[in-house]
């Protein structure tokens, strides 16, 4: 089009008017777009009534149509006037109908008309670098098909059908143009891809035909002569016309009036420039760039090979360098596709190449020797003490390169590749990552355009592009896929992206496809790659080892690993970390989309069975090895039939399980969707106990109502106790108490009634601890000395320590420290004589605040670093925040508030991790106590007030007073006493309501309390 300043009416692709600001302005309803299509193919020109109801409504027009018609012209015309006001306006009345006036650098239809015939007319009499410019900007007019975003009428296809045949028509005139150019052999290839688009079009296999002859390839072009022959014969059954077997004749006679038009008088050589064009918004790269651009060695010949997944960017990021630096190479720049992953074509064979090198390099066609050797030889002559650039693109192995390669120094080679080139010598290699989210948002906005995105929230950017994979082939399908639809919303396309079934689907615009891109990648696999990349698409799971592969191949381990190498090597894996390997997100959902396509049921089947019960098999050993304490009341669960690594050994188990701690959470909820309900019971049961002491509570909740779900519907009244039970620990845990209290007692029913023991003890247990949570302490007495009997009848030592550690912190919280002590020492026996370190870890830190509570702060400390060093050996988060809480508060009690600051903030910080508002509180509150003790009353009273919103919503009466006190003594150092009279109260009558006269904070006793109550009162 012109530019701005004028109104832009668009037909030839999407239907677009854009203002004198360039500003989009298309009607919203589809009714009134196609009446504005119908206007625009027949601007400047009156349409009847009539034919705009017939167009409007082909079948049967309703009784309102003329109505509405007049309502829909209404609203174009204030749409255009309110944009452009004039006189007359551009939505004209006349007698019979409406016309719309366009002028003739407005409307791409007409605009291409007149570049088509100023193009045609310059070829009919010779000006052909004027002719070649003109079809190239006629062409440029068009964004794809006629209105494609509409359904158009019936009576309005032959005008479609004329313009997009004048399209083929220039399209044609355009490649004869750049024939007698002298571009032969860069045309061959670009014919090669047309053709295979519109395989009927005579005139295209001339054309190809032609330059391949005058590139010099005679047999080549003879071939596509068959080619075309066959084609029309299985097709329409007629032979190729007069003038395609004419031009046959004449190629096999060598025609010399065939030779190119501008074939040198001289063989001198001349400077090459074959770059293709930049590539438009290129973004971001800029330590790739730099990386590549600090390559040069004037004492050698420079090669660096970027390689890099299918749409990562390869061949722009190597394009936009070369451009960068192409004045560095005086000699001139060359380029050659070597069709690694081209649709339809096999990659090039070197000698072919070097036959377009050569050409490109002045070497007339009958000099180039015949067999590869000599003619790489010659290459290297040609470049021989010249600095030039060569551009390698889409290379697909060493093989088809190495011969390619100059000999000499003070070129620099630039090679792109799906595979690491590892096998080529001196060879500087990047690997193109996905782009960073910032430079990917950039990206789309670009291409999208700033005026399509003008309003939209960053944050919806932002998840496009993830959505995307970071991936720059995805994002500009992205977007050119709202800009194809002028009426999406940005939410609109994240939302149909968000669902990754149909993601892929969605990401396809014109002939650009990632799934088209990736099957090329596949088709270039071998059948063991191919069967692998099958089978690995099949895991649930974020990322996969070699023992997971071997269960999904059933295969050996050293078979296994060769596959994810050379998967890898194709960059259709990425290798987290060594050993760890992972899929794009992309790539994950073309894998699983092909494996259900081309595998059969009873295979996939038997090929997840083995990786379900590797996981399931794996687990149980770690976990028996890990947390010995519980192993009798896990399931025996069948062996693997695949090997499995080596888990007996506890921090081996422990690096086991959190490495493949998502994989199988991945797997269960795999196994609840398919109903395989022995899996996701077990591994609810194998896993507890880890999720647990990681924090990873949301994660357990999740696991823990897929197996409750599973045992419900399968009337598995084992598995309901158990997952029962333990969602009601970690809504406990999560301070959802009444959840937590509704699940415990629902499994206490269910194990009384059929008498497991261990369930019973897991239910009392955990309703104690509610209760002591809660203030409720007789009622948490009860429960734990129920416990406590029932453990010691049936010899339970897990359910022992646990109602003895719930005894002792129920004396220390009443200030009873000798039976406090007594509790917490006899389960500290039990814990070590059983391996039970979390049982160990919670009796160190029950004892630290013994100590504590007794003002003993060394030994205090002693017990909670202790604790601490249990806890980091064994990665149990929670039992680091707990004693972290003990050995924070012993630091203020010792004065020591620089250290007693970081661990608080250290603990605040853990506590947010984990998601455990319980410890967030015990930073808050500590934080609180620490900032009134040093001075500053503002901060302690901002850290007590976000302590109270916490002891709230955790429904926490202990805590609730223990944050009414912290701020009554903020208040009262600032002088306001009726506000600390009023926390003060608050404080003192919740521990009269739940009968308590002190808490875990020295600070706050009821005794203490009131005494602040009266001096307040005597000074008021």
């Amino acid at each position: 089009m012109t530019g701005r300043g004028v109104m832009e009416f668009r037909v030839l692709g999407t239907l677009e008017i854009r203002d004198r600001a360039g500003r989009l302005l298309v009607p919203l309803r589809r009714k009134q777009r196609l009446l504005l299509a119908v206007l625009l193919l027949r601007a400047n020109t009156a349409v009847s009534t009539e034919s705009l109801l017939d167009l409007l409504w082909p079948e049967a027009a309703p009784s309102s149509a003329r109505a509405n018609l007049h309502s829909y012209i209404s609203d174009l015309r204030r749409l255009l006037q309110a944009n452009e006001p004039a006189d007359p306006p551009r939505l004209q009345r006349e007698p019979d109908g409406y016309q719309l006036r366009a002028g003739p650098q407005e409307l791409d239809a007409a605009v291409f008309d007149e570049l088509a015939g100023q193009g045609r007319q310059a070829l009919a009499e010779g000006h052909h670098p004027l002719a070649a410019e003109r079809l190239a900007q006629a062409l440029a007019q068009w964004r794809g098909p006629v209105l494609e975003d509409l359904p158009v009428p019936a009576a309005l296809q032959p005008e479609i059908e004329r313009l997009e045949e004048l399209r083929m028509m220039v399209l044609e005139d355009s490649v004869q143009a750049r024939l007698d150019l002298d571009q032969p052999a860069l045309l061959a290839a670009e014919l090669a891809e047309l053709t295979a688009r519109h395989p009927l079009r005579e005139r295209l296999w001339a054309h190809l035909m032609l330059a391949l002859y005058q590139a010099g390839r005679q047999g080549d072009a003879l071939d596509a002569y068959q080619r075309v022959y066959r084609l029309l014969d299985q097709e329409l059954a007629v032979r190729p016309g007069q003038a395609l077997q004419r031009l046959h004749q004449r190629i096999l006679t060598a025609d010399p009036t065939l030779a190119p038009p501008a074939a040198a008088a001289t063989h001198t050589p001349r400077r090459v420039r074959q770059l293709p064009a930049p590539p438009p918004m290129f973004t971001g790269r800029i330590r790739e760039v730099a990386t590549l651009d600090r390559s040069h060695d004037a004492s050698t010949v420079v090669i660096s090979a970027i390689d890099g997944m299918a749409g990562i960017g390869k061949t722009a990021l190597a394009v936009h360098l070369a451009h960068r630096i192409a004045d560095r190479y005086p000699d001139g720049q060359l380029f050659v596709d070597l069709h690694g992953h081209t649709p339809g074509m096999a990659p090039r064979e070197p000698a072919q190449a070097l036959d377009h090198l050569l050409r490109a390099l002045g070497v007339p066609g009958p000099q180039i020797p015949a067999n590869l050797e000599d003619r790489a030889a010659l290459y290297r002559t040609r470049l021989a003490d010249r600095r030039m650039l060569v551009l390698l693109d889409d290379a697909a192995t060493e093989a088809q390169v190495a011969p390619l390669l100059p000999g000499s120094a003070g070129c620099l080679v630039l090679i792109t590749s799906r595979r690491r080139l590892a096998g080529l010598d001196r060879t500087q290699t990047l690997t193109l990552d996905t782009l960073p989210a910032p430079d990917a948002a950039d990206l789309f906005v670009q291409t999208a355009g700033d005026g399509r995105l003008g309003h939209e929230p960053p944050d919806l950017v932002a998840e496009l592009v993830e959505l995307c994979g970071r991936l720059p082939l995805a994002i500009r399908i992205a977007a050119a896929r709202l800009r194809s639809h002028p009426a999406w919303p940005l939410v609109h396309l994240v939302r149909r992206l968000r669902d990754q079934r149909s993601r892929l689907g969605e990401l396809e615009a014109g002939q650009r496809s990632v799934t088209a891109t990736l099957d090329l990648s596949y088709q270039h696999l071998t059948p063991h790659q191919q069967h692998a990349y099958r089978r690995l698409g099949m895991h649930p799971g974020p990322d996969i080892d070699v023992y997971a592969t071997a269960a999904l191949l059933d295969s050996t381990l050293p078979h296994a690993g060769r596959m994810l190498d050379q998967l890898l090597e194709v960059h259709l894996l990425q290798e987290l970390r060594p050993g760890r390997y992972r899929f794009h997100d992309l790539i994950r959902a073309h894998a699983a989309r092909t494996a259900a396509r081309d595998q059969t049921r009873p295979a996939r089947h038997a090929a997840s069975n083995r990786l379900l019960d590797y996981y399931r098999h794996t687990a149980a050993l770690a976990v028996d090895a890990a947390y010995p304490y519980e192993r009798e009341h896990r399931p025996e669960v069948p062996p693997a039939s695949t090997p499995g690594p080596d888990v007996h050994d506890p921090p081996a188990a422990l690096v086991w399980l959190d490495n493949e701690l998502t994989n199988l959470l991945a797997v269960a909820a795999y196994t609840a969707e398919y109903r395989q309900s022995e899996h996701v019971l077990h591994l609810s049961t194998i896993l507890h106990w880890h999720l647990r002491s990681r924090g990873l509570y949301h994660d357990a909740e999740t696991l823990h109502h897929q197996a409750l779900t599973t045992a419900r519907a399968t009337g598995d009244h084992a598995g309901e106790l158990d997952a029962r039970a333990y969602l009601g620990q970690i809504h406990r845990l999560l301070g959802r108490f009444t959840q937590a209290t509704d699940h415990l007692e629902q499994a206490l029913r269910i194990a009384r009634v059929t008498d497991r023991h261990a369930g019973v003890l897991e239910a009392l247990t955990g309703l104690g601890h509610i209760h002591w949570r809660q203030g409720r302490y007789s009622q948490a007495a009860d429960y734990y000395q129920q416990a406590l009997r029932i453990a010691r009848d049936t010899d339970h030592r897990s359910g022992e320590l646990e109602a003895l550690t719930g005894l002792g912190r129920l004396h220390w919280m009443q200030g009873q420290p000798a039976q406090a002590a007594d509790h917490f020492g006899q389960a500290l026996r039990i814990a070590r004589a059983t391996g039970h370190r979390l049982g160990e870890l919670n009796a160190l830190t029950g004892l630290g605040h013994v100590h504590q509570r007794q003002g003993r702060y060394s030994q205090a400390a002693d017990h909670f670093q202790e604790a601490l060093r249990v806890a980091w050996t064994t990665g149990q988060r929670v039992g680091e925040l707990s004693a972290l809480t003990g050995l924070s508060q012993v630091q203020r009690r010792q004065r020591r508030h620089e250290q007693a600051t970081q661990s608080y903030l250290q603990l605040l910080d853990l506590a947010r991790k984990a998601g455990d508002r319980n410890y967030e509180f015990e930073a808050r509150q500590g934080l609180g106590r620490l900032s009134h003790t040093t001075g500053d009353p503002e901060a302690a009273i901002a850290h007590h007030q976000q302590a109270l919103v916490l002891a709230n919503e955790l429904g926490q009466p202990v805590d609730q007073a223990r944050a009414h006190d912290g701020l009554a003594h903020a208040h009262h150092t600032r002088g306001r006493h009726e506000q600390a009279h009023e926390h003060w109260q608050n404080a003192l009558d919740i521990l009269t309501d739940i009968d308590l006269d002190r808490t875990d904070d020295e600070e706050t006793t009821t005794a203490a309390i009131r005494a602040h109550l009266a001096a307040v009162e005597r000074a008021g």
